[in-house]
Formats: structure tokens, C-alpha cells, sequence
């Protein structure tokens, strides 16, 4: 099954507090979500453990997005695209841009 998302696409959030962040998807979560690199910051917080020699500390994550608050950005043009899925003869099914019918 083909995806209109795939890891390492730049994407912009579309909706959110992080909304117009530009990042590179770094993991596809199963349950359609996703993780953004440098977007949707949370804090965790590591307690500390002596025995392993782990100092306590409040760590900044991205958490995760669901993929229909994304869209794939094209830094050329600096806006977003709409994407769909061209098969021609005997050649697997590719992503497209819907405007211009480019490779994406």
C-alpha cells in the first residue's frame, strides 16, 4: 500500500501550536501518527538513579502529530502540496504533485 507520507519528507503542521513549523518526518508511528523533528516540543521529565550513574533532568521531546495535521512542503516554491498517485504501464504507483503532475 502506497503512502503519501514517508520518513525524511519535509512537511509543514498545518494546525496546532505548532502551526507553519517546516521539519523532516523522522518516524511513522502505526497508529497514524507521526513524530516532526523540532515540532510539537514536550517535557519529560528522567528521574534521577545513582546506581546507573543517570543524573536527574527535564528533557525536551517532540511528541507526536497525526498525519492529516501535515502536509508535504516544497521549499522551492515555500508553500505546501497536494499529493496523488500516478501508475503508468508497468511501473509501480507514484506519489504526484496535484498541481503541476511533477515526481514528488
Amino acid at each position: 500500500m502506497a503512502s503519501k507520507l514517508k520518513k525524511n519528507d519535509q512537511v509543514i503542521v498545518t494546525t496546532g501550536k505548532s502551526k507553519g513549523h517546516v521539519g523532516a518526518i523522522t518516524r511513522i508511528l502505526a497508529d497514524g501518527y507521526i513524530i516532526v523533528s523540532g515540532a510539537n516540543i514536550r517535557k519529560k521529565c528522567v528521574k534521577a538513579d545513582p546506581q546507573n550513574n543517570i543524573k536527574g533532568e527535564i528533557k525536551s521531546i517532540e511528541g507526536k502529530i497525526h498525519h492529516s495535521n501535515v502536509a508535504l512542503y516544497d521549499a522551492d516554491k515555500k508553500q505546501k502540496i497536494k499529493v496523488g498517485f500516478k501508475q503508468e504501464d508497468g511501473k509501480p504507483k507514484a506519489r504526484v504533485n496535484k498541481e503541476t503532475g511533477e515526481a514528488v
